[in-house]
C-alpha cells in the first residue's frame, strides 16, 4: 500500500485530495490517503464567523465563478442549492474626502472606450488628453514580464494610473504595481496593445466577454464560504483526517519521506503535497540551498474590520456596493465593501454590515499593526462616519490580521518559481508544493491548482 501525505486543509489541500480520493476510488487503488492540518478546522484563510444575525468572511470574501474548475466543483459535491450571487452596483474611489464613481464601462479602472473615458470624474481634462497616446504610440519596449505600472503609466498618463487604475489594481494585487508583472496580472493588456494598436480599443473589441463576466460574477453560499469546507470534509470518507497537530518538518528517506508531528507521531510517505505558505514550506524542509528560491517570494498583510450596525443597509447610497480610497481623503482605510448591500445572506435583517480593508501599502500600516483590536475598531469606526456619514455605534466588532500572509506576485516570481521546481523535482521526487503563494490567488486559482495536483498523483499511483 502506498501512503499519500497532504499538508495543509485549505482549499487547495482540500481540493487536492477529493480529486485525488474519486480517482483511487474509481481505480480501486490501494492507497492510504492522510490530510494533516495545524488548526483545529479546516479552511485555511476560508472561514465564516456569524453574530447576531451577521455572517462575516475573516478570509476570501467570494470565489470568482467563472474561474475554470469552480462551478464543476460545485455540481460534484452537489452544492448548488446553496450558492448565492453578489449583487451589482456602483463601485466608487474615495478621494478628496468624497465619493467618485469609478465609470461603469471600465475594468479594473481601465477604460474600455473613448466615452468611458470622457465620462470619468476622477481625471482632469488634460489627463484624459494625456490618456489618448495609448491610441498612438506603439509598443516597442514591453513584454509580459514588463511592470504593469510602467506599461500603464507610459500610454495612458500618470493621472489615469494613479487617480483610478492603481487603486484598483492595488486593492485586489496587495503591491505597488510597478512591481508586478503584466503576465502575473492582467497578461491580456499585452495582446491588445499589440493586436489592436490600443489598450482601450482591445478592451472595446472584447467588450462582450467583460459585460458578461461582470453581471453576478462571484459566488458564495447561504451559510458562508465555510460551508463549501464543510462539504468537502464530509466527502472525504477515505481520507484520515488529523486537526490540530503541528508538522514539525519532513525528511526524506531513501525513496521515501518522514513526517514527524507535534503530538510524537511519525507518519512514512511514498508523496507528500506541501500545501502551506511559503516560509511554512521552507522550515519544514530546512533546506539551505533552496532558500535562494524561497527567500525571493515574497507577502503583504492586511487587517480587515467588520462592523455591524442596527441601523438598516438602506443608509448606504443608493445602488453601491463599496469605494477604494485614493490618495487625498480623509480616511484610513483602503477600501471598504459594503457587505450587507454586496451579499444580502450576510445579514439576515437588512441591516448595515461594513468591511473595512487596511493594507501593508498604506502608509499609516506600521501604527495600525501595533493597535490592539478595540483601538483598530476605533479607526475604522471613524472612518465609517467620515465617509458614509454613520454615526451610531457598531453592535458587531470582528477584527481580523493577516500578517505576512498575503502573496505578492512581483516581478521575480515567476523565475523564482521555475527554479523551486526544477530543484524540487531533482532533490525531492514525489513532492510536490501547492497553494496560493505559488500558483496564483484566489479560491479559483487554488481549486484548479488541488485538482492539477490530486490527478497527477492518481495517475503515478496507477502506474505502480
Amino acid at each position: 500500500m502506498k501512503t499519500v501525505v497532504v499538508l495543509g486543509g485549505g482549499i487547495t489541500g482540500l481540493c487536492t485530495m477529493h480529486y485525488l480520493q474519486r480517482q483511487v476510488k474509481e481505480h480501486n487503488l490501494d492507497v492510504r490517503l492522510v490530510l494533516i492540518e495545524k488548526n483545529t478546522y479546516l479552511g485555511g484563510k476560508l472561514y465564516s464567523a456569524h453574530e447576531q444575525g451577521f455572517i462575516m468572511e475573516t478570509g476570501a470574501d467570494s470565489i470568482v465563478a467563472r474561474h475554470q474548475g469552480v462551478m464543476e466543483l460545485v455540481q460534484e459535491l452537489d452544492f448548488e442549492a446553496e450558492l448565492v450571487y453578489n449583487e451589482t452596483g456602483i463601485s466608487y474611489i474615495y478621494t478628496n474626502n468624497e465619493l467618485h464613481a469609478i465609470p461603469a464601462d471600465s475594468t479594473f479602472g481601465i477604460p474600455m472606450s473613448l466615452t468611458s473615458l470622457e465620462e470619468s470624474t476622477l481625471i482632469s481634462e488634460q489627463g484624459k488628453k494625456e490618456a489618448l497616446k495609448d491610441l498612438t504610440l506603439p509598443n516597442d519596449r514591453f513584454t509580459k514580464e514588463s511592470s504593469i505600472g510602467e506599461f500603464l503609466t507610459y500610454y495612458l498618463g500618470e493621472e489615469l494610473v494613479k487617480n483610478q487604475i492603481a487603486p484598483v489594481l492595488a486593492g485586489v494585487y496587495s503591491g505597488d504595481l510597478h512591481q508586478l508583472s503584466i503576465g502575473s496580472t492582467l497578461p491580456y493588456l499585452i495582446d491588445y496593445k499589440n493586436d489592436y494598436g490600443s489598450i482601450i480599443r482591445g478592451f472595446d473589441a472584447n467588450r462582450e466577454q467583460f459585460v458578461k463576466a461582470a453581471n453576478k460574477k462571484f459566488i458564495s453560499f447561504k451559510n458562508g464560504l465555510s460551508s463549501l469546507i464543510d462539504r468537502l470534509e464530509q466527502t472525504l470518507s477515505d481520507v484520515e483526517i488529523i486537526k490540530g497537530v503541528t508538522t514539525l518538518n519532513v525528511k526524506k528517506q531513501d525513496k521515501n519521506y518522514t513526517i514527524s508531528l507535534a503530538n510524537g507521531e511519525i507518519i512514512e510517505s511514498e508523496y507528500v503535497v506541501l500545501a502551506l505558505p511559503n516560509d511554512t514550506v521552507q522550515n519544514l524542509l530546512q533546506d539551505e540551498s533552496l532558500n535562494r528560491y524561497f527567500d525571493q517570494f515574497t507577502t503583504a498583510s492586511a487587517i480587515t474590520i467588520y462592523l455591524g450596525f442596527d441601523v438598516p443597509d438602506s443608509r448606504l447610497p443608493a445602488d453601491g456596493t463599496g469605494y477604494i480610497v485614493s490618495h487625498n481623503s480623509d480616511v484610513t482605510c483602503n477600501a471598504a465593501t459594503w457587505t450587507s448591500r454586496k451579499w444580502k445572506h450576510t445579514s439576515k435583517e437588512n441591516k448595515l454590515l461594513v468591511r473595512l480593508f487596511y493594507k501593508s501599502i498604506n502608509p499609516a500600516y506600521e501604527q495600525l499593526r501595533a493597535m490592539t483590536d478595540e483601538e483598530l475598531a476605533a479607526v475604522a469606526l471613524e472612518d465609517v462616519r467620515k465617509s458614509l456619514g454613520i454615526e451610531e455605534q457598531p453592535t458587531v466588532v470582528n477584527v481580523t490580521k493577516w500578517i505576512d500572509q498575503m502573496p505578492k506576485y512581483d516581478l521575480a516570481h515567476r523565475e523564482a518559481l521555475q527554479g523551486l521546481l526544477h530543484e524540487l523535482h531533482g532533490k525531492y521526487p514525489n513532492l510536490s508544493i501547492a497553494g496560493c503563494s505559488y500558483f496564483g490567488v484566489g479560491i479559483g486559482a487554488c481549486i484548479q491548482n488541488g485538482k492539477k495536483i490530486g490527478e497527477e498523483l492518481a495517475k503515478e499511483l496507477a502506474n505502480f
